[in-house]
Protein backbone atom coordinates (compact mmCIF):
# COMPACT_ATOMS: atom_id res chain seq x y z
CA UNK A 1 0.00 0.00 0.00
CA UNK A 2 2.77 2.44 0.92
CA UNK A 3 4.53 1.65 -2.36
CA UNK A 4 1.44 2.49 -4.41
CA UNK A 5 1.00 5.74 -2.46
CA UNK A 6 4.61 6.76 -3.06
CA UNK A 7 4.26 6.05 -6.79
CA UNK A 8 1.09 8.15 -6.95
CA UNK A 9 2.82 11.03 -5.20
CA UNK A 10 5.74 10.80 -7.61
CA UNK A 11 3.37 11.00 -10.57
CA UNK A 12 1.73 14.08 -9.07
CA UNK A 13 5.12 15.68 -8.48
CA UNK A 14 6.29 14.81 -11.99
CA UNK A 15 3.56 16.94 -13.51
CA UNK A 16 3.67 19.73 -10.97
CA UNK A 17 5.10 23.25 -11.45
CA UNK A 18 7.68 22.42 -8.76
CA UNK A 19 9.05 19.56 -10.83
CA UNK A 20 9.12 21.77 -13.92
CA UNK A 21 11.03 24.41 -11.98
CA UNK A 22 13.45 21.75 -10.77
CA UNK A 23 14.00 20.58 -14.34
CA UNK A 24 14.70 24.16 -15.40
CA UNK A 25 17.25 24.59 -12.64
CA UNK A 26 18.92 21.30 -13.56
CA UNK A 27 19.15 22.33 -17.21
CA UNK A 28 20.81 25.60 -16.25
CA UNK A 29 23.26 23.88 -13.91
CA UNK A 30 24.19 21.37 -16.62
CA UNK A 31 25.23 24.29 -18.84
CA UNK A 32 27.31 25.91 -16.09
CA UNK A 33 30.87 24.99 -17.04
CA UNK A 34 33.49 24.95 -14.29
CA UNK A 35 37.15 25.80 -14.78
CA UNK A 36 39.39 24.85 -11.87
CA UNK A 37 41.80 27.67 -12.72
CA UNK A 38 38.97 30.21 -12.45
CA UNK A 39 38.09 28.92 -8.99
CA UNK A 40 41.71 29.26 -7.94
CA UNK A 41 42.41 32.74 -9.30
CA UNK A 42 39.08 34.55 -8.87
CA UNK A 43 39.83 35.67 -5.30
CA UNK A 44 43.40 36.91 -5.95
CA UNK A 45 42.17 38.88 -8.98
CA UNK A 46 39.25 40.26 -6.98
CA UNK A 47 41.70 41.44 -4.32
CA UNK A 48 43.54 43.46 -6.99
CA UNK A 49 40.28 44.98 -8.21
CA UNK A 50 39.13 45.85 -4.68
CA UNK A 51 42.29 47.81 -3.99
CA UNK A 52 42.04 49.83 -7.21
CA UNK A 53 38.40 50.16 -8.27
CA UNK A 54 35.83 52.45 -6.64
CA UNK A 55 32.88 50.79 -4.92
CA UNK A 56 30.97 53.95 -3.99
CA UNK A 57 29.71 55.13 -7.41
CA UNK A 58 28.10 53.58 -10.50
CA UNK A 59 30.57 52.16 -13.01
CA UNK A 60 30.45 50.17 -16.24
CA UNK A 61 32.70 47.15 -16.78
CA UNK A 62 33.31 44.91 -19.78
CA UNK A 63 34.90 41.48 -19.42
CA UNK A 64 36.46 40.38 -22.71
CA UNK A 65 36.69 36.61 -23.11
CA UNK A 66 34.61 35.73 -20.05
CA UNK A 67 35.12 31.98 -20.37
CA UNK A 68 32.75 29.98 -18.18
CA UNK A 69 31.23 33.00 -16.43
CA UNK A 70 32.70 32.22 -13.01
CA UNK A 71 34.75 35.40 -12.86
CA UNK A 72 32.05 37.89 -13.81
CA UNK A 73 29.60 36.43 -11.28
CA UNK A 74 32.22 36.50 -8.53
CA UNK A 75 33.22 40.09 -9.31
CA UNK A 76 29.62 41.27 -9.66
CA UNK A 77 28.77 40.01 -6.17
CA UNK A 78 31.66 42.03 -4.74
CA UNK A 79 30.92 45.15 -6.80
CA UNK A 80 27.13 45.71 -6.88
CA UNK A 81 27.80 49.29 -8.00
CA UNK A 82 29.26 48.06 -11.30
CA UNK A 83 27.19 47.06 -14.30
CA UNK A 84 29.05 44.06 -15.75
CA UNK A 85 28.97 43.09 -19.43
CA UNK A 86 30.38 39.60 -20.09
CA UNK A 87 31.42 38.60 -23.61
CA UNK A 88 32.67 35.55 -25.46
CA UNK A 89 33.25 34.16 -28.95
CA UNK A 90 32.44 30.49 -28.25
CA UNK A 91 28.78 29.44 -28.18
CA UNK A 92 29.27 26.93 -25.35
CA UNK A 93 30.88 29.59 -23.18
CA UNK A 94 28.09 32.06 -23.91
CA UNK A 95 25.56 29.42 -22.81
CA UNK A 96 27.55 28.81 -19.63
CA UNK A 97 27.72 32.52 -18.79
CA UNK A 98 23.98 32.88 -19.29
CA UNK A 99 23.34 29.81 -17.12
CA UNK A 100 25.43 31.32 -14.31
CA UNK A 101 23.62 34.63 -14.71
CA UNK A 102 20.18 33.02 -14.54
CA UNK A 103 21.14 30.83 -11.58
CA UNK A 104 22.58 33.66 -9.46
CA UNK A 105 20.00 36.25 -10.61
CA UNK A 106 22.33 39.21 -10.25
CA UNK A 107 20.77 42.43 -11.50
CA UNK A 108 24.14 43.98 -12.32
CA UNK A 109 25.23 41.30 -14.83
CA UNK A 110 23.97 41.80 -18.38
CA UNK A 111 23.32 38.95 -20.82
CA UNK A 112 26.55 37.85 -22.51
CA UNK A 113 27.36 39.23 -25.93
CA UNK A 114 29.26 37.68 -28.83
CA UNK A 115 32.57 39.51 -29.19
CA UNK A 116 35.43 38.65 -31.55
CA UNK A 117 38.30 40.68 -30.16
CA UNK A 118 40.33 40.26 -33.35
CA UNK A 119 37.75 42.38 -35.18
CA UNK A 120 37.61 46.17 -35.16
CA UNK A 121 35.92 47.66 -32.09
CA UNK A 122 33.09 48.94 -34.29
CA UNK A 123 31.98 45.30 -34.51
CA UNK A 124 31.96 44.74 -30.75
CA UNK A 125 28.17 44.40 -30.36
CA UNK A 126 27.53 48.14 -30.46
CA UNK A 127 29.72 49.11 -27.50
CA UNK A 128 30.16 52.87 -27.69
CA UNK A 129 33.41 54.87 -27.58
CA UNK A 130 34.55 55.84 -24.08
CA UNK A 131 31.71 53.94 -22.42
CA UNK A 132 33.63 51.65 -20.05
CA UNK A 133 35.25 52.51 -16.72
CA UNK A 134 36.84 49.07 -16.37
CA UNK A 135 37.82 46.32 -18.81
CA UNK A 136 38.96 42.91 -17.61
CA UNK A 137 40.72 40.27 -19.73
CA UNK A 138 41.78 37.03 -18.03
CA UNK A 139 43.86 34.21 -19.51
CA UNK A 140 43.14 35.04 -23.14
CA UNK A 141 46.28 36.34 -24.80
CA UNK A 142 48.41 33.21 -24.54
CA UNK A 143 45.69 30.94 -25.99
CA UNK A 144 44.74 33.11 -28.95
CA UNK A 145 46.51 34.46 -32.06
CA UNK A 146 48.49 37.72 -31.89
CA UNK A 147 45.67 39.42 -33.82
CA UNK A 148 43.53 39.03 -30.70
CA UNK A 149 46.12 40.77 -28.53
CA UNK A 150 46.44 43.62 -31.03
CA UNK A 151 42.66 43.84 -31.36
CA UNK A 152 42.31 43.95 -27.59
CA UNK A 153 44.52 47.00 -27.19
CA UNK A 154 43.15 48.75 -30.27
CA UNK A 155 39.58 48.29 -29.08
CA UNK A 156 40.20 49.10 -25.43
CA UNK A 157 41.91 52.32 -26.47
CA UNK A 158 38.64 53.38 -28.09
CA UNK A 159 35.97 52.19 -25.65
CA UNK A 160 37.71 52.85 -22.32
CA UNK A 161 36.93 56.18 -20.67
CA UNK A 162 39.82 58.56 -19.92
CA UNK A 163 41.39 57.43 -16.63
CA UNK A 164 39.68 54.08 -17.06
CA UNK A 165 41.41 50.82 -16.10
CA UNK A 166 42.34 47.77 -18.17
CA UNK A 167 43.28 44.70 -16.11
CA UNK A 168 44.82 41.73 -17.87
CA UNK A 169 45.81 38.51 -16.11
CA UNK A 170 47.94 35.55 -17.09
CA UNK A 171 51.52 34.33 -17.54
CA UNK A 172 53.86 36.63 -19.48
CA UNK A 173 57.36 36.88 -20.90
CA UNK A 174 59.63 39.76 -19.92
CA UNK A 175 62.22 41.18 -22.34
CA UNK A 176 62.25 37.97 -24.34
CA UNK A 177 62.72 35.77 -21.28
CA UNK A 178 60.27 33.39 -19.61
CA UNK A 179 60.62 32.23 -16.02
CA UNK A 180 60.32 29.92 -14.14
CA UNK A 181 60.78 26.61 -15.95
CA UNK A 182 57.12 25.71 -15.48
CA UNK A 183 56.16 28.75 -17.57
CA UNK A 184 58.77 27.81 -20.19
CA UNK A 185 57.26 24.34 -20.41
CA UNK A 186 53.77 25.82 -20.58
CA UNK A 187 54.78 28.12 -23.43
CA UNK A 188 56.29 25.19 -25.36
CA UNK A 189 53.12 23.14 -24.90
CA UNK A 190 50.95 26.01 -26.15
CA UNK A 191 53.09 26.57 -29.26
CA UNK A 192 53.07 22.83 -29.96
CA UNK A 193 49.26 22.88 -29.94
CA UNK A 194 49.06 26.05 -32.03
CA UNK A 195 52.08 27.98 -33.38
CA UNK A 196 50.15 31.25 -32.96
CA UNK A 197 49.68 30.70 -29.23
CA UNK A 198 52.21 31.38 -26.49
CA UNK A 199 53.12 33.77 -23.67
CA UNK A 200 53.08 37.42 -24.78
CA UNK A 201 55.97 39.68 -23.89
CA UNK A 202 55.16 42.56 -21.56
CA UNK A 203 57.46 44.80 -23.60
CA UNK A 204 55.20 44.26 -26.62
CA UNK A 205 52.07 44.83 -24.55
CA UNK A 206 53.49 48.04 -23.14
CA UNK A 207 54.17 49.27 -26.67
CA UNK A 208 50.68 48.29 -27.86
CA UNK A 209 49.27 50.12 -24.88
CA UNK A 210 51.22 53.29 -25.61
CA UNK A 211 50.08 53.23 -29.23
CA UNK A 212 46.49 53.25 -28.01
CA UNK A 213 46.73 55.76 -25.18
CA UNK A 214 47.12 53.14 -22.44
CA UNK A 215 49.89 53.44 -19.86
CA UNK A 216 51.18 50.33 -18.08
CA UNK A 217 51.01 51.59 -14.54
CA UNK A 218 51.58 48.50 -12.43
CA UNK A 219 52.55 44.82 -12.59
CA UNK A 220 51.19 42.77 -9.70
CA UNK A 221 52.66 39.39 -8.78
CA UNK A 222 49.99 36.70 -8.54
CA UNK A 223 49.92 33.05 -7.46
CA UNK A 224 51.19 30.28 -9.76
CA UNK A 225 53.67 32.55 -11.58
CA UNK A 226 50.99 34.77 -13.09
CA UNK A 227 50.75 38.56 -13.21
CA UNK A 228 48.10 41.24 -13.29
CA UNK A 229 48.94 44.07 -15.68
CA UNK A 230 47.17 47.34 -14.95
CA UNK A 231 46.85 49.89 -17.76
CA UNK A 232 45.28 53.33 -17.40
CA UNK A 233 43.98 55.42 -20.25
CA UNK A 234 45.58 58.81 -20.05
CA UNK A 235 43.97 60.61 -22.96
CA UNK A 236 41.34 60.48 -25.65
CA UNK A 237 42.41 58.31 -28.60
Amino acid sequence: MDLFWAFAQFRKCFGSPYFAACKGTCRRMCKMLNAAAADRNKDPILAVLKSRVASDRPLVALEISSGTGQHVIHFAKAFPNISWQPSEIEAQSISSIEAYREYHKLQNVKPPIYLDVSQSWENWAGIQPESCDLIVNINMMHISPPTCTMGLFNGVGKILKPQGLLLTYGPYAFNGSITPQSNVDFDHSLRYRNPEWGLRDVTLLKTLGQENGLRLEEIVDMPANNKCLLFHKDSVV
